[in-house]
């Protein structure tokens, strides 16, 4: 009988992207053998990884870069994991037929295999981020992926922002909530906008880690790109929602930190949220909006 892990050791990769696209996959697996050196087991790339973010604008022509999964990306990564005995997470821009496309995380196992993938549920579309453009919104709900080392849940960017997405995928079993993330600041913003910006991104996903009991992993990108300064800051929180690695704003960088996974339990226990949660009253958070006047 296998006995249930206690711990994990994982990593979230913050890289830079150019626009060559056999360079961005190369150095992605040059950062997934580093992170496999330094012990880790499951292993997160930042968003859309494979290319530079070509959301900024709305174009036809960046549809091209869009591939199936499984496809190329998955076939270059999965013999890596293979050989290496680790999980990746790989957030693509995925062709899934002729005028719909997502945007997709494909978790691959430790024995090279494709576990599965998970849309994207949340597209936004704002100046520097048009989203809606390419994407068609995730319709195969939120999932949870047991994988070798752990069982994970992988939410993507735009997803952070909602409370709702986080608790359904720790409801789902997830130890380990993993953020695959592109998001920056227009290079024409302030220094303290900037700072409240990044503080805010990193609250609301240290208050799903507190809210649920998990540990949270995000994995952005840094470097500028046209108008857009990707922010990095790459971080893994756990249960309590205590910072145990941090990456800079301005540089590549890899995090690798070992997860107590015994904490989940010991967490919750102490401040039990989800025993106390009263799911009887919650059915008006499935509306738009309320409005006792209409």
């Amino acid at each position: 009988m296998t006995e249930t892990p206690t711990s994990v050791k994982i990593a979230v990769v913050q890289s830079a992207c150019s626009g060559d696209r056999a360079a961005n996959l190369a150095n992605a697996v040059a950062r997934i053998r580093e992170a496999a050196a330094a012990g880790a087991r499951i292993i997160c790339l930042q968003e859309l990884f494979t290319s530079l973010y070509f959301c900024h604008e709305e174009n036809y022509d960046h549809f091209a870069l869009a591939e199936p999964i499984p496809g190329p990306s998955t076939e270059a990564l999965g013999p890596v994991a293979r050989e290496l005995e680790v999980v990746v997470v790989a957030s693509l821009f995925e062709r899934r037929a002729g005028g719909v496309y997502h945007n997709t995380a494909a978790v691959i196992d430790a024995d090279g295999t494709l576990l599965g993938k998970y849309r994207k549920q949340h597209i936004p579309d704002d100046p520097g981020y048009y989203e809606k453009f390419y994407f068609t919104p995730g319709d195969q709900g939120y999932k949870v992926f047991d994988t070798r080392y752990a069982r994970i849940g992988v939410l993507v960017c735009w997803d952070q922002w909602y409370p709702e997405a986080a608790r359904i995928t720790s409801l789902m079993g997830a130890q380990v909530l993993f953020f695959p993330t592109a998001i920056g600041w227009a290079l024409t913003q302030d220094e303290k906008l900037n700072e409240q910006q990044y503080q805010a991104w990193q609250t609301i996903q240290r208050g799903h880690a507190i809210a649920n009991g998990v540990f949270v992993a995000a994995a952005n990108r840094t470097g500028q790109e046209n108008e857009m300064k990707f922010w990095g800051g790459s971080f893994i929180a756990d249960p309590f929602g205590v910072i145990l690695a941090a990456a800079p704003h301005d540089r590549e960088e890899i995090l690798v930190t070992e997860l107590d996974l015994r904490k989940i339990n010991e967490t919750r226990i102490h401040w039990p949220f989800l025993r106390d949660r009263r799911i009887d009253t919650y059915g008006p958070v499935t509306s738009r909006y309320i409005d006792e006047n209409e």
